[in-house]
């Protein structure tokens, strides 16, 4: 499902014009991104967690050059899904 498909299925559902809905779902996705900027997970009870994941400084290998690199230490985005969330897809989807 893409956004524009999230979009179109929460204006139909709510009766509020695509127009709005784009904005509060835009808003949403910047707010989430600004707040994990700052450092700071995102919690929604009974959906999941927007949280940051580190990963260690590792060791690589450039294939075609034949070389090792380090790949320093980073942080990346995750999503880890709330247990009734989990729960329910696994009772869905088959």
């Amino acid at each position: 499902m893409t956004k524009a498909e999230i979009v179109t299925e929460i204006a139909n559902k709510t009766g509020i014009e695509k127009v709005a809905v784009q904005q509060v779902v835009e808003s949403f996705m910047e707010t989430v991104k600004d707040t994990m900027m700052s450092g700071e997970n995102v919690y929604l009870r009974g959906f999941g967690s927007f949280i940051i994941k580190r990963r260690a400084e590792k060791t690589g290998r450039n294939i075609s050059k034949n070389t090792t690199i380090i790949i320093p230490a980073h942080n990346i985005p995750a999503f880890k899904p709330a247990k009734t969330f989990v729960n329910e897809v696994k009772s869905k989807v088959k």
